[in-house]
C-alpha cells in the first residue's frame, strides 16, 4: 500500500521537534574517539531496537492486515527487529563495561501505518549516521564492521520504502552523510531520558527545526520554524536554508519571515538546516536543524504530490 506524501512528510519533520531539550540531559565529553563513535552508534541501535520491540508487541499479523499490508510485511519487520537486537549486542560486546545503556523513548506513532512511516524515517537516519561517522573511525576492524551494519541499515530502508510503502528504494546517486551532531539532534526527538551512568559523548544537539504548513514540494514556498534566540538575536547577517541532497548542499536565502523557496529538482530524502553561511554548512555554521523532508517520486522521476 502507498502512504500519502503529506503524511510521510509531516511525520518526518517530527525528527527534529523537541530534540534540543532531550539531549540537554546527555553528558558530553570532548574527544570523538573510536569508543565514542561506537557508543554513538549503539545509542542509535538501542533506539531502533526499542522502536521495533515496542511496535511489534503492539501490532500483530491481524493489525497489519487490517491496515492493508500484505501478509509478509510483519514477518519482515520481525526480521529487521532481530537485526537491530543483534547490532545492539555486537556493539555492546565490543565496548564491554564502556557500553551505553538504553534510554527511555517516546515514539510518535498511533497505528500500523504511522509505525511503518516512522520506521522508514528511522532507517534513513541510521544510514546517514553510519555514513557520516565513518571518517572518525581509526580502527580498520571497527570501520569494516560499521560498513557491514551500514549496508544492512540501507537494505532495511530500501525495503520499507519500496516493498512496503511503494515508493522508490533510493533517493539518487548518493545518500546524505550527516555529522554525528546532526544525527544526535534528530534522534533526540524520541529520547525522554537516559541513565546517569551512561558514558559521556562529545556531541551536541542543535535547536530544533521544523516546516510549517503548507507541505513542502520542490519549487514551493514554505515557512521554517525554529527557536534559537541565543543564536539568532546576535546575528545581523543573512540566514540561509541549506538543503542536503546526496553529496550536494543547496543554499537558499531565508526571508525575514522565515519563508524560503524549496529548490527545484529535489528528489528522495533531503535534510534541511538553517545556517549562517552561504557557502558551507559545517557544525559551527548551523543555527537550527536538521529536519527531514521526503520528496517521493515515481518510476519516471516525477515527484508524487
Amino acid at each position: 500500500m502507498r502512504l500519502s506524501l503529506a503524511f510521510v512528510v509531516l511525520l518526518s519533520t517530527s525528527l527534529s521537534v523537541n530534540s534540543f531539550p532531550a539531549f540537554s540531559r546527555v553528558k558530553r565529553a570532548e574527544v570523538l574517539d573510536d569508543n565514542a563513535v561506537l557508543n554513538f552508534a549503539l545509542t542509535l541501535e538501542h533506539l531502533e531496537n526499542a522502536f521495533y520491540t515496542e511496535g511489534l508487541a503492539k501490532y500483530d499479523d491481524t493489525a497489519f492486515a487490517s491496515a492493508g499490508f500484505s501478509s509478509f510485511v510483519r514477518g519482515r519487520f520481525a526480521q529487521i527487529a532481530a537485526h537491530e537486537k543483534t547490532h545492539v549486542k555486537f556493539l555492546s560486546d565490543a565496548l564491554g563495561d564502556k557500553a551505553t545503556q538504553p534510554c527511555v523513548y517516546n515514539f510518535p506513532y498511533n497505528d500500523v501505518k504511522s509505525f511503518v512511516a516512522l520506521s522508514q524515517a528511522l532507517e534513513g537516519v541510521g544510514v546517514t549516521a553510519y555514513s557520516g561517522a565513518a571518517r572518525f573511525i581509526t580502527n580498520k576492524d571497527y570501520l569494516t564492521a560499521a560498513a557491514s551494519v551500514l549496508a544492512t541499515e540501507a537494505r532495511h530502508a530500501s525495503w520499507i520504502a519500496s516493498a512496503v510503502s511503494k515508493f522508490s528504494g533510493w533517493s539518487g546517486n548518493f545518500d546524505v552523510p550527516l555529522t554525528p551532531n546532526e544525527v544526535f539532534t534528530m534522534a533526540g526527538a524520541f529520547i525522554t531520558s537516559c541513565p546517569d551512568s551512561n558514558p559521556t559523548l562529545p556531541l551536541k544537539a542543535f535547536p530544533a527545526l521544523s516546516i510549517a504548513k503548507p507541505k513542502a514540494l520542490p519549487g514551493s514556498a514554505v515557512t521554517l520554524k525554529f527557536d534559537a534566540p541565543a543564536a539568532t538575536e546576535s546575528l545581523t547577517s543573512q540566514l540561509y536554508a541549506v538543503f542536503f541532497t546526496g553529496l550536494d548542499k543547496v543554499f537558499v536565502p531565508l526571508q525575514a519571515d522565515r519563508k524560503v523557496k524549496v529548490p527545484e529538482n529535489l528528489l528522495g530524502t533531503v535534510y534541511v538546516v538553517v545556517g549562517k553561511s552561504a557557502t558551507k554548512a559545517d557544525d559551527e555554521d548551523i543555527v537550527a536543524g536538521p529536519t527531514m523532508i521526503r520528496f517521493e517520486f515515481d518510476s519516471n522521476g516525477k515527484v508524487i504530490a
